[in-house]
Formats: structure tokens, C-alpha cells, sequence
């Protein structure tokens, strides 16, 4: 099973290293002058303003990974598979370069602190700095197990160097300090957002876990879960060092200090331990993700020349690593903090705005393939994220984030003239939908995936459209997620029924409009009903916009059971999914009948169709209050228990929330149906016989019960959709 496979769980593989990359350098080198020239008051709206990008950023990555079986390559996969390949390879390669350099510069941060604490030593800042990058790549090259045991004794080494300093500051401070530094005192030109742009990559790193996506047990529960925790966790850490900061010194002394936190520490020793496990687990953190997206990358065979990278090595991607190793050693050697760190900055947030970008779609497309079980997201958030990113990478450094986004840009100019074809679904054909001409061509050219379906459905009449409740429930159907058609065929002379066929497209659009339907017509004449029906099933639709699903009242089968038989036989031929529509007359217009939603389990065939159907009724207004129910019947020997929980695990896998209910037969499952007001979902038996035997065994099969569905599927619709 894939829940037993091995791999790291949620502490180990996402909370402790976004705890860790958080929790760096800046903390202990600069919260200090961040607190002096900002204020208290000052620092801790950075603070909120800071986490706030973060959450929202979590919130559109929380969302992702549970509607997306994540693997390997952490953002680059998950964007990827949302806004395609173009966008996922611009970011995945600009992401790659940001973690590799990122090894760089916190061995540099290392480096400055070994020698500010330790000035006598006889070795040049190149040799500690190289010899700080092979030790840390030989540890993620044995493995990211060694990497992430060794990262438990460094989040040890960094909470006691904390404690230190909370429990020292502690007994220094005072309300009058506090007071004193309530205030900012800006100098030497700096100002509020200056002190952001400074503060700001104290917080990044919550993409640490998500690097780690293809090592993690449960990535759809560890990112969101690990991630979260970690922010909050971080928050309250330098909520408490910002207040005691402020509490326990002179402002002169935060803003000039930048060993504060070790002269206020009650074991100063502790302090070199803590900033040299923070720059050190920084890097490591680094070390295990970079190789990680680039072997994503290469796996995906999206550019030849990557392929070397796509090969693992005792379970670990041991090419990809060597290049991290080379493209952090070329860093180090160019050595300069100052110019890397802006550049490492400006990708970050390019990843985390796209990542946010690649949410909103989603959400915006209103694709039915969307549906995480993390709720607390919206467009609204996830384009507030990526705004927010946008922003600071313009409030820190103007000239790179435009440099970094032409740099994003030409890589997707690139990647888009391979003509590359995806093997996975994204939202570009999902936003066509949403679109008219330009999409309409633009998904021409798409290949069809199941996480692209959405409900196209013709609901068909022999007869004028004068009752509500087959357009009702093919309105429900549809859910504002697909595209209605009402059609209708006439049948005799063309020549003598264009008349009579444009008068009923008339009668139909007036219709459409008094029932206030989002629908288009259909009127087809041809010399016989079938002949009709086939043309209309075969050429009904424009470009990657055709049909999927017809819906056909049960009336109809009534009135004449060679025509019904002779639809439903065809429509399946032409591989389109059939729903066969039986309403109580007497209801109300556009009211939803009963309390619930029954499905009678009939098995995997048609029973995905009719969980996705049931789904996007609920979506309806008049059907949000109704509860959907599973009814599945016990072969015989079987255990209930065990059956439960297989049921449980589909409805958990399609993203459906049901309540299950065990029957001992099928004759059980249509008793308890009976005399049910709701609405009852059947598997539609396969056309067979003579159509009068047909049609008889349908309506016993639908004796006694409320509203029907009858529903054949054609195959088309997947768990993954």
C-alpha cells in the first residue's frame, strides 16, 4: 500500500527544516538592529506583515498538496502540474539556482561569524567557507536520512542557544527600556522599508518541507501541517526576542551590536553554537532540496540535456548533488554576500508568488478537478499572496526583480518554442473554458486529461421544451463548472422544416432566457430521428468543446421505447456518458426534493461518474443542505467491516465527503430507498433485448422512489479528476 511505504514523516521532513531555515542567520545577526532603528511597535507590524505573506503563500501551497499527489521536486511539481510545463520549468530552474546559491551564502554567514568569533585564526575565509561546503556535501550525499538525523542535534543546539538568550534578556529587561525603545529611530537613511527588506528572509524557508516531497510518507498532510506549525512556532519565537530585545538594551547598542544576542545570552557560549547550527543547518537544508527540484526537472524529460540528473543512486540524487555542490563552491569563490543575497531573495519570491499564482487559477477556473480537503484558502488569498510577493520584491531591490523576472520570462519563451506535450493535466485548459475565441483555439491544441474534465452536457428532447425538470437537472448537473446544451431534433424533409426549425430555436432560446438557464440551443433536422441523433452526437460542439454527457428524461423512453433504446444505444457508442433523468412532476420549480442524496453502489464502472455527479449537484444552491449517501451492498462472505473502509478509502481518494452505508443486498439497497423523497443515483443498465423489455425492467427498477438518476458512464471520468 502507498501509505505504508518508508519515507519521513511530519517533525522530521517538514517542520524541522523550515524550522531551521527560518530560524538563521538574520535572527542573530540582525533582529537586533531591525528592533533599534525600527522600534519595538515598528518591529512587530515587519513581524505580522512578514508572516502574513508567508501564510497566505502556506495557504496556496496547503491547498495544492492536497488536491495533487505530490512527489518529487517540492514548488517545481506542484506548479508544474497547475500552470504547466512552461511556467514549472521557469520557476523550477530559477528555484534550483536560488537553493544551490542559497548554500553559498549561508556557509559565507557561517564564515563571517567563525571569524568574528574566532578573528586569530590562520586561515583564509575561501578555505573555511570550501571546507564548510564538502563536509556538508558528504553528509546529504550519504543519504537525507544521515542529513535529517543530524538536523535533530542542530534544532537541539539552536532551542538551548534561544533559551539562553530568553532566559539572560529576561533578567535585563525593563518597562522603561521598553518604553525607551517603543519608537523608532531611523539612521543613516534607512527606514521602515529598508528594516523589512532587512527582516524579510528571516522568514522565508517554508518551502523546506515541500523540497522534500518525494521522501515524505504523507505529503498531503506533512507540508500543510508541518509547514503551519513551523510558522506559527517561528512567530512566537521572535515575537518573544523582539519584546526582550527591546526590554533588556539601549538603542545605540541594538543598533550597533551585532553580537547583541550573545552579550544578553545567561551562557554566552551557547550563542556561536546557535548562530553556526542555523547557518550550518541552513545550508544542509539547501544542500537536500536543490538537487531535489533539479532531478524533478530532469525526470520530467522536459530538456534533454538534464537527463543525467534524472538518475537516483541508493535512493538519493546523487548527479543532481554533485552540480548543487559545484554551483554553491562557484558562489563561495565569488564571495561576495552582498551581491548573491538579493538575487537568492528576488527567486524565492518569484517561487513563492507563482506558487500563489498557480492557486489562484485553480480556484479562479472553477475546475472541478480541484477539490483539497485544506480548506482554508480563496482566490481572494492566494492572489493576495502573490501580490504580496510581487511587492517585496520590488520594495527590496527594484533592479533585480526586474532582472529576475525578464530571467523567468526568457526561460518560459524558451521552454514554450520546444513544443514540449505534458504528460499531466494543468488548469490552461480549464482557463479556456472560462474564456471565448482566443481560448477556444488555444485548447485546440490541448491534449485531453482527466483533470481537465468537466461536465459538457446535451440534454436531449424528441419533443418541444415546455417542462422545467429535464433542464433542471441538467442545469444542476452542469453546476456552473461545464457547458449546457439544449437540443432537440426534428425529423422529415429538411427542405419543409426550416421553418418549423427556426421557429423552435426561437421557442428554445426564449426558454432558456425565461428559466434564466446558462445554456445554449441546439435544433437539428434531419429525414429520421436517428439519423438526427447521430449527426447531433458526432458534430454537436467546436474544437476540444464536444458533448461528453447526454441527459434524457425517462419520459421519453415512455413514449416511445424503439427511440429511447435507440438514443441511449448510440449515445454510448460515441462514447458519451448517459444519465436518464426521472422528477417527481409535482415538486416546485427549482426545488431540491428531501433531505439527501442516495448513491446505490453498483462498483468502480459507473460509481466514479456517480460519486462526481452527486458532487457537483451539492454544489447547486438549492442542494448545499442535502447529505450524499453511499448504499453498498455485501457480497456474499464478505466482511462489513472491511468493506466500510474500502468505501471510505474511495470516496477519500475521489475527494467526496458521503456517509457509508452497508446493506446485506441489492434488494436491500432499493428497499431502503423506498418511498425516499430525495433523490435516488442508480448504475443505468447497458441497453440489451428488445426495447420494450428494456424499458419495462428500468421503470420497476425505479418504482416507488423519488427523484432518479440513471447513469451510465462511458469511462471517461478518473478518480484524479
Amino acid at each position: 500500500m502507498e501509505t505504508t511505504r518508508k519515507g519521513f514523516g511530519t517533525f522530521g521532513g517538514v517542520f524541522t527544516p523550515c524550522t531551521l531555515t527560518i530560524l538563521g542567520v538574520i535572527m542573530f545577526l540582525r533582529l537586533g538592529e531591525v528592533v533599534g532603528q525600527s522600534g519595538f511597535v515598528n518591529a512587530l507590524i515587519i513581524l505580522l506583515a512578514a508572516k502574513s505573506i508567508t501564510l497566505l503563500t502556506t495557504a496556496s501551497l496547503a491547498a495544492i498538496s492536497t488536491n495533487t499527489r505530490i512527489k518529487g521536486g517540492g514548488a517545481y511539481f506542484m506548479i508544474s502540474r497547475s500552470l504547466g510545463v512552461e511556467f514549472g520549468t521557469a520557476i523550477g530552474v530559477f528555484f534550483f539556482l536560488a537553493q544551490a546559491i542559497s548554500v553559498a551564502m549561508y556557509i559565507i554567514g557561517f564564515t563571517e561569524a567563525f571569524f568574528q568569533i574566532f578573528p586569530s585564526v590562520p586561515v583564509s575565509f575561501t578555505t573555511v567557507a570550501t571546507a564548510v561546503n564538502v563536509i556538508s556535501f558528504i553528509f546529504v550525499f550519504i543519504g537525507a536520512g544521515w542529513t535529517l538525523k543530524l538536523q535533530f542535534f542542530i534544532l537541539v543546539a539552536l532551542l538551548l542557544s534561544i533559551l539562553s538568550f530568553v532566559v539572560g534578556a529576561g533578567q535585563m529587561a525593563s518597562m522603561h527600556t521598553l518604553m525607551d525603545n517603543a519608537r523608532a529611530g531611523y539612521v543613516g537613511g534607512d527606514s521602515f522599508f529598508s528594516m523589512f527588506a532587512l527582516f524579510f528572509p528571516a522568514v522565508t524557508g517554508i518551502m523546506a518541507g515541500a523540497n522534500m516531497s518525494g521522501d515524505l510518507r504523507d505529503p498531503a498532510k506533512s507540508i500543510p501541517f508541518g509547514t503551519f506549525a513551523s510558522i506559527l512556532f517561528t512567530a512566537v519565537v521572535y515575537l518573544l526576542m523582539i519584546l526582550l530585545l527591546a526590554a533588556a538594551n539601549p538603542r545605540a547598542e541594538l543598533i550597533l551590536n551585532n553580537m547583541i544576542i550573545r552579550d544578553n545570552a545567561l551562557f554566552p557560549l551557547l550563542i556561536p553554537v546557535g548562530i553556526f547550527s542555523a547557518t550550518l543547518s541552513s545550508a544542509l537544508g539547501s544542500m537536500m532540496g536543490a538537487p531535489r527540484i533539479l532531478q524533478s526537472i530532469a525526470k520530467d524529460d522536459v530538456c534533454s540535456w538534464l537527463k543525467p540528473f534524472a538518475r537516483v543512486s541508493g535512493g538519493e540524487p546523487r548527479p543532481a548533488t554533485v552540480m548543487t555542490f559545484l554551483i554553491a563552491q562557484g558562489a563561495i569563490l565569488a564571495g561576495n554576500l552582498n551581491t548573491i543575497a538579493p538575487v537568492i531573495t528576488m527567486f524565492f519570491m518569484i517561487t513563492y508568488g507563482t506558487l500563489n499564482l498557480a492557486c489562484f487559477y485553480e480556484v479562479y477556473s472553477r475546475n472541478p478537478s480541484f477539490r483539497p480537503s485544506f480548506r482554508l484558502h480563496s482566490w481572494a488569498t492566494a492572489l493576495a499572496g502573490s501580490l504580496s510577493c510581487l511587492a517585496v520584491m520590488f520594495l527590496i531591490n527594484p533592479l533585480w526583480a526586474g532582472v529576475s523576472i525578464c530571467g523567468m520570462a526568457l526561460v518560459y519563451w524558451t521552454v514554450s518554442r520546444t513544443e514540449i506535450v505534458a504528460r499531466w493535466g494543468d488548469v490552461t485548459s480549464g482557463m479556456a473554458l472560462e474564456r471565448v475565441r482566443s481560448s477556444l483555439l488555444a485548447l485546440q491544441d490541448e491534449r485531453y486529461h482527466p483533470k481537465n474534465w468537466r461536465p459538457i452536457i446535451l440534454a436531449l428532447s424528441t419533443t418541444s421544451w415546455t417542462r422545467t425538470n429535464l433542464a433542471q437537472y441538467a442545469y444542476w448537473l452542469a453546476a456552473g463548472r461545464g457547458i449546457l446544451t439544449l437540443g432537440q431534433v426534428l425529423h422529415g424533409e429538411i427542405e419543409s422544416k426550416m421553418d418549423v426549425k427556426a421557429r423552435s430555436e426561437r421557442m428554445l432560446r426564449k426558454y432558456i432566457a425565461e428559466e434564466e438557464l446558462e445554456a445554449f440551443p441546439v435544433v437539428v433536422v434531419e429525414e429520421g430521428l436517428e439519423e438526427g441523433l447521430k449527426a447531433l452526437l458526432q458534430c454537436h460542439g467546436i474544437g476540444g468543446i464536444k458533448p461528453n454527457t447526454l441527459v434524457i428524461g425517462l419520459g421519453e423512453a415512455v413514449a416511445s421505447p424503439e427511440d429511447f433504446f435507440m438514443t441511449i444505444s448510440h449515445a454510448l457508442f460515441f462514447e458519451k456518458n448517459v444519465v436518464c433523468v426521472r422528477q417527481n412532476e409535482s415538486l416546485a420549480r427549482w426545488s431540491a426534493p428531501g433531505s439527501d442524496i442516495t448513491i446505490i453502489w453498483g462498483g468502480m464502472d459507473d460509481g466514479v461518474l456517480m460519486l462526481l455527479f452527486a458532487h457537483l449537484i451539492k454544489l447547486n444552491k438549492e442542494w448545499r443542505s442535502h447529505e450524499i449517501s453511499v448504499l453498498c451492498k455485501v457480497p456474499p462472505q464478505t466482511d462489513r467491516g472491511n468493506l466500510h473502509e474500502k468505501m471510505q478509502g474511495i470516496l477519500n481518494l475521489a475527494r467526496v465527503s458521503a456517509r457509508v452505508v452497508i446493506v446485506d443486498d441489492s434488494e436491500d439497497a432499493l428497499g431502503c430507498c423506498a418511498g425516499h423523497s430525495g433523490l435516488t443515483i442508480l448504475p443505468m443498465p447497458r441497453p440489451a433485448g428488445k426495447p420494450v423489455e428494456y424499458i419495462q425492467a428500468l421503470s420497476e427498477q425505479v418504482e416507488g422512489l423519488g427523484d432518479v438518476l440513471l447513469i451510465a458512464s462511458a469511462g471517461d471520468v478518473t478518480m484524479d479528476s
